[in-house]
């Protein structure tokens, strides 16, 4: 049954990508890279990692993606000025993927205790914490700069010139 999960999962996984790169507005490139990042949680699930889907969750899927979106805002990338986004007609597909992730992460939370796995390792938040902030301290700072220089050449570069 996990196999089954598993696979159809990635599916959905590599559909969502593929479509990130076929379809032409940026917000519904946004919407199928949420859903991505979202079977990629649920596939963090299905390994026995909670913790990492929980993380991918919160950090990808929600607090990063916010920021992509508002990107998206700020640069202002409707080709004309007069006509409103095109966005409810490509709204289905993210959301029938989405809804099938969502079947799947219940048929997996509705099998009994005695289904799951029991060959998983439990690792404490702490343990993460302590292992991401002891050693590699400075790659993610290194990496938190990196992400606020993208950010400002970003804003810089999307800017109109005002005479």
């Amino acid at each position: 049954m996990y196999e089954v999960i598993f696979y159809l999962t990635t599916a959905i996984a590599v559909i969502a990508v593929g479509a990130i790169l076929v379809v032409r507005h940026p917000v519904h490139a946004a919407l199928y890279l949420i859903i991505s990042l979202l079977a990629l949680a649920l596939l963090f699930f299905l390994l026995g990692a909670p913790l990492l889907a929980a993380l991918q969750v919160m950090l990808y899927a929600g607090a990063i993606m916010v920021l992509f979106l508002f990107l998206i805002m700020v640069m202002n990338l409707r080709p004309e000025r007069g006509r409103p986004l095109p966005l409810p007609s490509g709204w289905g597909w993210p959301a029938f993927l989405a809804l099938f992730l969502w079947l799947e992460l219940l048929l997996l939370l509705s099998r009994s205790p005695s289904e799951v796995v029991s060959s998983t390792t439990e690792v404490e938040p702490k343990a993460v914490g302590s292992a991401l902030f002891g050693p590699y301290l400075v790659v993610v700072e290194a990496a938190a700069v990196l992400l606020l220089a993208a950010l400002v050449a970003t804003l810089y570069l999307s800017r109109k010139e005002r005479p």
